[in-house]
């Protein structure tokens, strides 16, 4: 094998035994998630904080567009403040829709709480679990 690279390692100059045989992998670091869920806090309130200052950004633009828009009489710009009102009210939908998940992820959490099941059995014939029957019933009599 190394004759057909020796034309090869003359011409760059370099030694034919520079090859490693082994290969260390290295795995990049990964975010561990929180398993008490503040990753889906942290996560919701960034996104609610983007959400606030679109709608409130959106709201300033529908002001300008609109006193644009009596001023200049164009039609087109009563179509731009249109589109821009619709947009808003996305955003706003959009908010309403984060509350939602959020709740329906803390329910989530809530409801995968430890659950107890009991379950008795007896293994024996039918005859056996007469008798054990009917010496229950009589000392409860007792």
């Amino acid at each position: 094998m190394t004759k057909k690279f020796d034309e090869l390692n003359d011409a760059f100059d370099v030694s034919g035994d520079i090859v490693s045989s082994e290969i260390e992998k290295i795995e990049p670091e990964r975010e561990r998630r929180d398993i008490n869920g503040n990753d889906v806090k942290k996560d919701y309130e960034y996104t609610r904080g983007n959400l606030y200052s679109l709608i409130e950004k959106g709201q300033e633009a529908i002001n300008g567009i609109l006193e644009l828009a009596q001023e200049s009489e164009m039609p087109r710009a009563y179509e731009v403040a249109g589109q821009l009102i619709k947009n808003v009210a996305d955003a706003t939908d959009k908010l309403m829709e984060l509350q939602k998940k959020l709740k329906d992820v803390e329910e989530e959490k809530q409801s995968k709480g430890p659950s107890t099941v009991n379950n008795a059995l007896f293994v024996g014939s039918t005859a056996e679990l007469a008798k054990m029957l009917k010496s229950g019933l009589k000392e409860e009599d007792k």
